[in-house]
């Protein structure tokens, strides 16, 4: 018999590769056979691990776009001769890697038969960029109220320029957000 720990992993596993076959295809495109393919699994084995199709896809898309975040982190700035850097650089790897993704969370949530899970998502989302204010301000040196506000800022431009590639806005956002922690830092 498999242990419930390895069903949690396996059911991870499989969350990825929905989440992946979503982003490749659409909601709308894909069918439950082709999930079981993109998972090397039959459909009906899915339903071992899901309850239905509604289920695999809000708790796929909360998981993988929590895993979005954490890669986000790792990346976070050190110091804060490092907030430049992280603020030049990783929008556009976010695009790159994880431009797919956003949309197909943004799909997701807006969808009228998931918009409360995408509001109560996004309510954890708030709750954890201020647990990440509250680990980089000491580090950074920005008070948490104010590191709070730089990091939706942040965000907000890097997710719009990952799902639309617009060059323009992202770079008056940035601008505004550089010039906004030069000012604050700049006061200590």
């Amino acid at each position: 018999m498999r242990t419930q720990e390895y069903k949690e992993e396996k059911k991870k596993e499989i969350m990825e590769k929905c989440f992946e076959c979503y982003c490749d295809n659409g909601l709308r495109n894909t069918g439950i056979k082709e999930l079981g393919k993109y998972c090397g699994m039959t459909s009906a084995n899915l339903y071992s691990y899901f309850n239905n199709v509604d289920e695999l896809i809000i708790q796929s898309t909360a998981y993988c776009m929590t895993k979005v975040e954490d890669d986000f982190m790792e990346l976070s700035p050190k110091n804060p001769q490092d907030i430049m850097r992280f603020i030049s650089e990783i929008p556009k790897w976010s695009a790159q890697k994880h431009g797919k993704k956003y949309r197909l969370m943004y799909q997701v949530y807006t969808h009228p038969k998931y918009v409360e899970y995408g509001k109560n998502f996004f309510k954890g989302v708030s709750m954890r960029y201020t647990e990440y204010a509250k680990q980089l301000s000491p580090k950074l040196g920005i008070p948490v109220d104010i590191l709070t506000g730089f990091i939706f800022i942040f965000v907000r431009a890097t997710v719009h320029y990952a799902m639309f590639e617009d060059e323009y806005y992202l770079k008056a956002e940035m601008e505004a957000l550089k010039l906004s922690v030069i000012s604050v830092l700049s006061k200590k």
